[in-house]
């Protein structure tokens, strides 16, 4: 009997060509299902997170469902920083009752492993492996390390995050620190789910859109390459996004990332022209599409398809996460769609 065909997932990040156009969708396992919706009736957020059963449950919801080439572990990116020492809630948003003003404010922040701060999601990682099927790889992820700066020097959302800007211009020394500090505990983070089962590991960078490409390239990109770099050794598909950023994807060219996410805003073939062959890319069907009817939505998905071309690099995704009231049934066809575009 021949080896099963290789998890088209996995072969889009190298480049290969796939059996099939791999399509997982950002925020897959989450408020748009029902199935989830009656487990929040339930538990908290948090509870979700920190329970390894249920976090399980809750990633496994969207690939019982759909066909879905990939899934990606239930966890929030603002995670690991509670065992640095920030005292972190979800109303709903991150809200961080501690947060990062002035540069004596780093001296009470600490470092601790993976396995003594964030136990429950190896856990789950562990029980993802094992149970998932074979054609669907394991998305570890973790926060970027400025997307992390904004939330921890703001003390929560914001649309403009103008206190961790601010903070960069001011202190400039005290705010490289953080990001180095941020990339080290997100680089443990990842090689801890990469060693638990994780078989491809992404940085959601929600926030590096609002920067300049030279204060990006200068400041921020240096705690990117830190992480990449110290992942290098693990042999599994890097992705990285952006989100916000198609002024910052010049400054990504030639960078050693297996995968770049790109949003909705920028044609994959311009993308395509930015950043040149040697990398894959995931994306990237505005979110708004869903709400389309479904000749509608079959058009939108087709478009990205002929954008992304023949290069055989491409995963299919949405340009941000999926809206929570979105029908699944519209996810089910565009899944159908992306599989076999001709039908």
């Amino acid at each position: 009997m021949s080896d099963p065909s290789p998890p088209p997932f996995l072969e889009a990040c190298a480049r290969r060509a796939p059996s099939r156009r791999p399509i997982w969708i950002m925020r897959q396992a989450g408020r748009y299902l029902p199935e989830y919706r009656a487990l929040r009736e339930q538990h908290g957020f948090m509870t979700l997170m920190k329970t390894p059963d249920l976090a399980v449950e809750v990633t496994l919801q969207p690939i019982r469902r759909f066909d879905l080439d990939a899934a990606i572990l239930f966890a929030d990116i603002m995670t690991p920083v509670e065992g640095m020492g920030f005292d972190l809630e979800f109303a709903p948003g991150p809200v961080i009752a501690n947060p990062v003003r002035t540069p004596a404010d780093l001296d009470r922040l600490r470092t601790a492993e993976p396995e003594e701060t964030v136990p429950f999601v190896l856990e789950a990682v562990r029980t993802l492996r094992a149970e998932l099927p074979a054609h669907v790889p394991l998305i570890g992820f973790a926060g970027a390390p400025f997307t992390l700066f904004c939330y921890v020097v703001q003390g929560g959302s914001s649309k403009s995050f103008m206190a961790p800007r601010g903070f960069l211009r001011r202190h400039p020394d005290a705010a490289v620190a953080l990001l180095e500090r941020l990339a080290d505990v997100q680089l443990a983070y990842l090689r801890a789910q990469h060693a638990a089962g994780a078989q491809a590991l992404m940085l959601f960078d929600s926030w590096s859109g609002l920067l300049g490409p030279e204060t990006f390239s200068e400041l921020v990109l240096p705690s990117v390459r830190r992480i990449r770099q110290g992942l290098a050794d693990t042999g599994v598909p890097f992705i990285y996004f952006p989100f916000g950023g198609s002024t910052l994807l010049e400054t990504l060219r030639g960078e050693p990332f297996d995968v770049v996410g790109i949003d909705w805003r920028l044609p994959l073939s311009r993308a395509r022209a930015i950043l040149g062959d040697d990398v894959a890319l995931q994306g990237n069907l505005d979110p708004a599409a869903l709400f389309a009817d479904r000749a509608g939505l079959t058009r939108a998905a087709r478009r990205v398809i002929d954008e992304a071309g023949t290069h055989p690099g491409h995963i299919f995704n949405l340009g941000h996460g999926i809206e929570p009231d979105v029908d699944p049934d519209q996810v089910a066809h565009l899944i159908d769609v992306v599989h076999d575009p001709s039908d």
